[in-house]
């Protein structure tokens, strides 16, 4: 607990972003910020790159758009995230200049100059699990993210598609909220009484097995 008198320091919001179709502003080019680019692109994002140089991984991306000089704080206009990936003192310049504007930044490895945090990701299909220690321990997330990835099943997409098949039926009989959950954990264990030595083959030992009996 917090000192007498001190307040507890707020926990982090999680939230997932829709991107498709909206402006994002990567600042830096160089290797990390290159390594942005992936996720950001993936989610739809239109991007532009500004930094006065930019690396060779950058320029192999040609939906991305580059402006090669400084960072200008009109550089945001328009943004709705926005990515700092270049030296501390930059950092800082695109911090203020988003907090100005009500934008959030993701600055990579800058803890001070970061409003917000990316976690590490693990993805089965539209199944989407991330992880974050608030910028303080990334190496740790990344451990967790592993151990995430040994134990979640490989066909948790299957999951995702006998969720919401179950859903839509539930929505047209009427079937309360409440009454859902042990319906889906039925729906889940069946597919695994049915086809164990399909199961054998494409998760590890048991997986399914943890994780239901966890939830249920």
């Amino acid at each position: 607990m917090p000192p007498s008198g001190e307040r507890a320091k707020p926990e982090l919001y999680p939230v997932f972003l829709k991107l498709a179709g909206l402006p994002v502003v990567v600042v830096g080019g160089g290797p990390v910020a290159a390594g942005k680019l992936a996720g950001l692109l993936e989610a739809g994002a239109r991007v532009t790159v500004v930094a006065p140089a930019i690396c060779d991984a950058i320029r192999a991306r040609p939906e991305v758009t580059r402006i090669e000089r400084g960072f200008a704080a009109s550089d945001l206009d328009g943004a709705r995230w926005v990515v700092a990936a270049a030296t501390p003192e930059v950092n800082r310049e695109v911090a203020a200049a988003a907090a100005a504007r009500g934008l959030f930044v993701n600055a990579v490895d800058d803890v001070a100059s970061a409003s917000a945090y990316l976690g590490a990701v693990v993805r089965r299909g539209a199944a989407v699990v991330a992880l974050s220690t608030g910028g303080l321990a990334p190496a740790l997330a990344g451990l967790l993210r592993e151990a995430l990835e040994a134990v979640l099943p490989e066909d948790l997409e299957r999951w995702i598609d006998i969720a919401t098949a179950a859903r839509a039926e539930w929505k047209r009989a009427g079937t309360p909220i409440a009454e859902r959950r042990p319906l889906l954990l039925r729906a889940l264990d069946r597919i695994y009484r049915i086809e164990p030595r399909r199961v054998e083959r494409r998760a590890p030992a048991d997986a399914h097995a943890r994780i239901l009996e966890v939830v249920s």
